[in-house]
């Protein structure tokens, strides 16, 4: 038996760029031990498992090494994935249930891909004892959400010549780190980076569930609601966020770079 597989960019201002996140269409559920092997061989930051349903798509998310109750930039690559396999018409809503409710992704008529996601609330925290050394700065502000801690930089060189101890990290009790500072370039509002070496994933490319958080904080700081955020990471990739009530829509742009069979 074999499925398609398709590898892609999303929040990719072209191949390469962006978060890359594997992709498949299951015909029918699969075991979750079977979906975690898929995903250490596939070795990317995020798999994303696919089912049809009456009301839409079951979707569920895989790092290396541990299922997630929530990643944006598979969310966007699997909206891709279902409108340019025709499994979608590209005027129709996505609708994915997941461990996270129910999520929704639209596209625009330019290939512009909006995604709705549970907003995230971050508040002050005590810093663990060893952070500024881990980190290899000092922070001027701790936070916590409900997966990761939110450490908020003086500026945006901070954050972008950061080179943290990922082993004493993964040791931490949090799903990952958020590292953030305003933004240093035009169109910019703020800058970040993601660690989550717990997940078997050291940095993360561009990360779609961090911006529920950081949109939140942004919100507060800049005082407006929409804003675009840009992830220094090595691939880099910018995210348009909108705060909307207790929801956050991320929009992105999505590439798809390879696509292969699944021998099962």
């Amino acid at each position: 038996m074999t499925l398609p597989l398709h590898l892609i960019d999303a929040f990719a201002d072209g191949p390469f760029t962006g978060n890359p996140a594997a992709v498949v269409l299951l015909p029918a559920a699969r075991p979750d031990d079977w979906m975690q092997r898929v995903a250490m061989e596939m070795n990317q930051a995020e798999t994303a498992f696919l089912l049809g349903q009456e009301s839409g798509f079951s979707l569920r998310w895989f790092t290396p090494n541990k299922e997630v109750d929530l990643c944006g930039h598979a969310t966007l690559a699997s909206a891709h994935y279902l409108w340019e396999a025709d499994h979608l018409d590209t005027s129709a809503v996505a609708r994915f249930h997941t461990r996270s409710g129910w999520l929704t992704a639209r596209r625009d008529d330019h290939g512009w891909i909006t995604i709705d996601l549970p907003a995230i609330a971050s508040h002050p925290t005590q810093a663990p004892p060893d952070l500024a050394a881990v980190l290899g700065a000092e922070p001027c502000e701790v936070l916590r959400g409900d997966f990761d801690v939110l450490c908020v930089m003086q500026d945006a060189a901070t954050v972008r010549h950061l080179r943290p101890d990922l082993g004493a990290m993964a040791r931490w009790d949090a799903r990952g780190v958020l590292v953030t500072a305003p933004g240093d370039v035009s169109g910019i509002d703020f800058v970040s980076r993601c660690f989550f070496p717990a997940l078997g994933v050291p940095e993360d490319a561009v990360t779609g569930s961090a911006h529920c958080a950081l949109a939140m904080h942004w919100r507060e700081v800049l005082g407006r609601a929409e804003m675009v955020g840009l992830q220094a990471s090595a691939r880099g990739g910018t995210v348009r966020c909108a705060v909307v009530g207790d929801r956050v829509e991320l929009t992105g742009r999505a590439v798809t770079t390879l696509i292969g069979v699944l021998r099962v």
